[in-house]
């Protein structure tokens, strides 16, 4: 059994985000660790963040994180250890760093059915599968 999961989830996809909830509490049935995290991509360019009031991101990152926590907090059964994370940059390879540095035995991410273009996982979770060091258990929505 794994005592350690990363979690990553969508804010604005539930349909995905529970289903890889679920996967993620049966592999934690004795016990463990459930780190869930979510990603708010950076702004890119200077050029386009100079089109925001300064302290822009820093609100955005704190409500963000208002946002995760309060997921957190209606969907994880009381009795889990959770612990929510904001992450800030492109959202694969935020993934990979948090699971590296929180040193989780597991990464649980949902998956939407597949387009043709994406033959047979959406992109991020593709480079995630591809790059983790971890085991990646990939839950279909």
């Amino acid at each position: 059994m794994s005592k350690s999961i990363l979690l990553p989830i969508d804010l604005n996809n539930d349909a995905i985000n529970l289903p890889a909830l679920t996967a993620a509490q049966d592999l934690l049935r004795d016990g463990g660790v459930l780190h869930v995290v979510s990603v708010m991509p950076d702004m890119g360019l200077a050029q386009v963040s100079g089109f925001f009031k300064p302290g822009f991101e820093k609100e955005a990152l704190d409500a963000f994180g208002q946002r995760l926590a309060e997921w957190v907090n209606q969907n994880v059964p009381e009795g889990q250890e959770a612990h929510p994370h904001v992450l800030h940059g492109t959202i694969y390879d935020e993934i990979l760093r948090a699971a590296d540095k929180l040193r989780v035995d597991v990464i649980v991410i949902g998956s939407h059915r597949p387009e043709l273009k994406d033959y047979l996982l959406g992109p991020n979770a593709a480079r995630v599968v591809r790059h983790a060091n971890q085991s990646v258990y990939v839950v279909r929505t």
